[in-house]
């Protein structure tokens, strides 16, 4: 079974740099300071230098070596103004106002993203999970052939054969209400982000449904989005709509 050591194994021969949105926060200062003592995962905090550093050093936590960025005092502002602008033009926003959005730790470290000063982003310690996301919605949008962006939750529980079983659970925290057609997007991408774990995936639609025993227009949407990914995707295993107590123990 595919691991977190193993995916550590990799990103130590080839380390990225990761944004952390809320610098000061000691949650952050701890993973930061865990990360610089493995060197797989550089990484960026955004905020006021001194406030990090006075934060770190009242928490505890080494952070030397973090790259710290305060987003008023960003070297390549003015090329970050003229791409946000490019970027938000159907929505004609100024370079004043730009500038001020920018000064937004959630804003700014995605374009650091978008920009290429870093590979990836992590937030949402303190900002919610809308505020997280909706910048990477409008600056970064879906890879193409996507209509969505939805959220994959890996939960990782001892099995009964001494094994860590790797579950990957999704869309558990971005579309409230999807159409079947939706839920056949996120079912596919689910079962990409297994494999990444070594996952062979089987899908399971869960609903209120238990064996056929509920009805509704919930229960048919889930069962319509099964039969349709089925089609999509011949190469998964699928199980029927059902209750999440009796799929969860499935081999």
């Amino acid at each position: 079974m595919f691991g977190f050591g193993q995916l550590i194994g990799i990103l130590k021969k080839n380390p990225k740099k990761i944004v952390f949105t809320e610098g000061e926060d000691p949650r952050i200062l701890e993973a930061s300071s865990r990360l610089l003592a493995s060197y797989f995962l550089h990484p960026i905090l955004i905020g006021d230098e001194k406030r990090i550093a006075d934060a770190a050093e009242e928490s505890g936590f080494n952070i030397r070596g973090a790259e710290i960025i305060d987003p008023e005092k960003f070297d390549k502002i003015d090329e970050m103004v003229e791409l946000y602008c490019e970027l938000r033009k159907k929505k004609g926003v100024t370079p004043d106002q730009a500038r001020e959005i920018l000064k937004q730790a959630n804003y700014f470290g995605t374009m650091l993203v978008k920009m290429g000063f870093a590979d990836a982003l992590l937030g949402g310690a303190t900002y919610s999970t809308a505020d997280t996301v909706r910048p990477a919605l409008q600056l970064i949008k879906t890879k193409p052939g996507n209509n969505l962006v939805s959220s994959c939750f890996i939960l990782v529980r001892p099995s009964a054969t001494g094994d860590n079983e790797v579950l990957a659970m999704g869309d558990c925290a971005i579309n409230i209400n999807p159409t079947e057609d939706d839920l056949v997007e996120i079912a596919g991408e689910t079962a990409k982000c297994a494999r990444i774990f070594d996952v062979d995936p089987k899908i399971a639609f869960l609903s209120y449904s238990t064996h056929g025993s509920g009805k509704g227009e919930a229960v048919d949407k889930m069962r319509n989005a099964a039969q349709k990914t089925k089609e999509k995707y011949p190469d998964c295993l699928l199980y029927t709509s059902d209750a999440a107590d009796d799929l969860i123990g499935v081999d």
